[in-house]
């Protein structure tokens, strides 16, 4: 057997050894033996980016007799590729060169059977997908053994692929060199894909963070719109969008994310697809990831509220104010009952309802009284309020222009001569005061052990009536002081006292006043505030001022005056024991003396019974000798 001969079945052997992962085996018969080709690799990134990393590999292997053997690497299409998605492009396949297995083994694109020594390093263009590469890829030796190459198959790295799978065929064509340089040709084709993944912003997967339901009055969607709209509309029923609700469903990655849309109106009105024809008290629409909802009147008055939600989230109510084309009644409260010179919003608020009760959202206006008033503050031409719909008040604004106190009714029209409800008379005061007195103030006189309290600064002007909403600098000479220091975190006084203008007890604000929130100690005591009036205030109102409250335990005193009474109880019951053990000793003393009587008695008796005894015997002794003497 020639040395030759025991080359080739040694590489037959290595080749059967190899087994799995091997794809594709030549026929044994060829001069060239022992071909395979092995595929490998990852897919390519969702980014588009792709290169040797992350490519997929063909390594190629086989036993070369002759030094004109070559084996050439291309690709070509196999199947269809992924489905054109508009904005993506699809991916070209690129064939490179990455290494040599065996270091006789050499790689370039020459002719068949030339032995150059130039080794391929750059990338080879697959120009055509649909058919092989012109210029494959060829390995080749100068010397006959076993010899192999890795090559690589990538795509193109694109701002957007096309994601999905891409089949390709490796074609893999063995040439054997005989007498002569004709070769004998045996090809395989290898099949092997190159998947490039959904983008994330694809996803399908609702990310409820990152979804809202925005209201917009109007009948388109008011861009840049954050928040939802009051909407307030007339009852009577139409056939126009009159409110838009953007629904928006989005992934994790901020990209649309399509789902069913299911929208329910609970009282008056009815809701559709924008622009669309049909409308109802509940609807389900197929999403798109930014889809628009309309409401519109039924011809019902009152509040509807509406409930959207998906598949993924349930977004928070709307509410819609549906009213009667004619207002009836006006009830004004004063949010700022003290204002300065110039503008000042919701001054005054307006709760308006018509005939049937309901609230009425319409345009309303507000006017000075007489004009004296609008000397004052505010203007005898009516202004326009701003319905508040999730407050279901209108807010209306005054101006103010000098000292003293002005009136104001509140229209349902733009001009008193066409009013059909006006409301009655509310006054708004116009400060033009300096600051004159500060005080300290607690909201309560006693509190539990960390109980939350409010602490008033408040200050007044010269004429002791309250200061309009504004800052006020140097009010105290230094920031006020707590005696006791505060539980959780304490308020942040400092030397200015910011007025607010309206009182809310949600806000915690107080007309007048700068309020800070504490929180009192976990023990019983007085807590005191204290600072001294500054520059800031008028020359009379430099002086100390002082908060005080007091905080009492309630449950700690009522088991101190328990265990007090407890003790007394106690002691009492001492007291009781102790007296009856000194009756039972009198009583033990009194026993004894009873007893040595009854003994001392005893022992007198039984003296007097031998006394008597003995004089009963010398008598009877006596009555015998008399008779004896008797006898005689």
């Amino acid at each position: 057997m020639s040395t030759k001969t025991t080359f080739k079945r040694i590489a037959l052997v290595a080749v059967a050894a190899l087994g799995l992962g091997v794809l594709s085996v030549a026929p044994s018969s060829a001069t060239l033996t022992g071909v395979t080709v092995t595929v490998g690799g990852t897919a390519t990134s969702a980014a588009g980016a792709s290169d040797s990393t992350t490519a997929a590999t063909l390594t190629v292997a086989g036993f070369f007799d002759n030094v004109k053997d070559t084996i050439t690497v291309e690709i070509i299409e196999n199947g269809a590729r992924p489905t054109a998605v508009s904005g993506y492009t699809a991916g070209v396949p690129r064939l490179f060169y990455l290494d040599t297995t065996t270091a006789a083994s050499k790689v370039n694109n020459s002719a068949l059977g030339t032995s150059s020594s130039t080794y391929l390093g750059q990338q080879s263009v697959l120009d055509s997908i649909t058919v092989a590469n012109a210029t494959p890829l060829k390995l080749f030796s100068a010397t006959v053994g076993s010899l192999g190459a890795k090559f690589g198959v990538q795509l193109d790295s694109v701002t957007a692929p096309l994601y999905g799978t891409y089949n390709y065929y490796a074609v893999v064509k063995s040439y054997s060199a005989a007498l002569g340089d004709t070769f004998t040709l045996t090809t395989q084709y290898v099949p092997f894909a190159i998947t490039v993944a959904k983008p994330a912003t694809l996803s399908t997967t609702v990310d409820p963070s990152k979804s809202t339901a925005i209201m917009s009055v109007g009948s388109t969607f008011v861009a840049g719109t954050t928040s939802d709209s009051s909407v307030a509309l007339v009852s009577t029923a139409s056939a126009t969008d009159q409110a838009i609700i953007k629904v928006v469903t989005q992934n994790s990655s901020s990209g649309d994310a399509a789902e069913s849309i299911t929208a329910t109106v609970t009282g008056a009105g009815v809701i559709g697809l924008a622009g669309g024809t049909t409308f109802g008290k509940s609807i389900t629409v197929a999403g798109t990831g930014s889809s628009s909802l309309a409401i519109r009147a039924d011809g019902t008055a009152g509040v509807g509220s509406i409930v959207i939600k998906t598949t993924t989230v349930t977004f928070p109510t709307k509410t819609v104010t549906f009213y009667a084309k004619a207002a009836k009644t006006i009830t004004l409260a004063v949010n700022k009952p003290v204002i300065a010179v110039g503008d000042s919003s919701d001054t005054i608020r307006a709760t308006i309802t018509d005939a049937d009760g309901n609230v009425w959202g319409g345009a309303a206006y507000i006017v000075a009284v007489a004009a004296a008033d609008a000397l004052i503050a505010g203007s005898s031409t009516p202004v326009a309020c701003t319905f508040n719909a999730a407050k279901a008040y209108h807010e209306c604004p005054v101006a103010g222009t000098a000292k003293g106190t002005a009136n104001f009714n509140v229209i349902d029209a733009s001009t008193v001569a066409l009013a059909t409800a006006t409301s009655a008379a509310a006054a708004v005061r116009v400060s033009t005061g300096v600051a004159g007195t500060v005080k300290i103030s607690f909201d309560k006189a006693t509190y539990a052990p960390g109980e939350k309290a409010l602490i008033s600064v408040t200050v007044l002007d010269t004429d002791g009536l309250a200061m309009p909403e504004k800052t006020i600098a140097n009010v105290f000479a230094s920031a006020p002081v707590v005696s006791t220091a505060f539980s959780g975190t304490a308020p942040t006084f400092s030397t200015s006292a910011a007025l607010k203008g309206a009182t809310s007890s949600s806000s915690n604000t107080i007309a007048g006043s700068e309020v800070f929130v504490a929180y009192m100690p976990y023990f019983a005591g007085a807590i005191t505030v204290t600072a001294t009036g500054s520059t800031g205030l008028a020359a009379a109102g430099r002086v100390a001022v002082t908060g005080t409250a007091t905080v009492t335990n309630a449950s700690v005193d009522a088991a101190t005056d328990a265990a007090n009474e407890a003790t007394d109880a106690a002691n009492a019951a001492t007291d009781a024991a102790l007296a009856a053990a000194d009756a039972a000793d009198a009583a033990t003393a009194a026993a004894q003396d009873a007893s040595d009587a009854v003994a001392a008695l005893s022992a007198t008796v039984a003296t007097l019974i031998a006394s008597l005894k003995a004089q009963l015997t010398s008598l009877t002794n006596l009555v015998i000798k008399i008779q004896k003497k008797v006898k005689a």
